[in-house]
């Protein structure tokens, strides 16, 4: 009988153990700011649920790192990548190195890569951006619009958008290589 329960703990001990190794993506946590990711409420809900690839993504203004306004439609003509991630989410982390080789590489196709911080201080995201050798351009969203009404439940989350607005494409959790966001790059025509 003990044999039988060890073996069942040991089972149960490596599957738990594995579940959480697969899983690339962050979710259900909130920042130090107390941004809780997957509140998603009126309007921002029932836009959230059209995000889906073939539907036009949705606009959005933002400040660019020199400080000008704009807005994610005055990008049309563009490809986008967007992605949403924060300073203490692992797989996050671990995907910067792929984003900044395919913001170093792709730039000349006319890729525009908007990432978005979650919550968190300028000064706390330009030490990490520092700390990893990291120039591409960060927006800031701390007070979770953005977010919200993109529906973001766990991250990173890229959503792929081709140069009429259209969403191609959304993968949640991290990439595992630069291979893996060219392939999808090459779809976005």
């Amino acid at each position: 009988m003990n044999r039988m329960l060890t073996a069942i703990l040991v089972i149960t001990l490596a599957s738990v153990l594995t579940v959480g190794l697969v899983m690339s993506s962050c979710s259900g946590e909130s920042d130090q700011n107390g941004l809780a990711l997957g509140k998603i409420t009126g309007y921002a809900a029932n836009s959230a649920q059209n995000l889906q690839p073939g539907k036009p993504a949705l606009d959005f203004q933002f400040q660019t790192p020199e400080g000008q306004s704009t807005s994610l439609s005055n990008l049309k003509g563009k490809p986008v990548l967007l992605n949403f991630w924060t300073t203490w989410c692992g797989p996050c982390r671990r995907e910067m190195p792929y984003l900044q080789q395919i913001y170093d590489e792709w730039q000349e196709n006319e890729l525009v890569l908007l990432t978005i911080n979650i919550g968190e201080r300028s000064s706390q995201v330009a030490e990490f951006m520092q700390s990893q050798g990291l120039s591409f351009p960060v927006l800031l969203d701390t007070k979770g619009e953005a977010v919200e009404k993109y529906g973001i439940r766990g991250i990173p989350t890229n959503f792929f958008i081709d140069k009429d607005g259209i969403i191609q494409y959304i993968k949640v959790g991290a990439f595992q290589s630069k291979a893996e966001i060219e392939s999808i790059l090459s779809k976005l025509d």
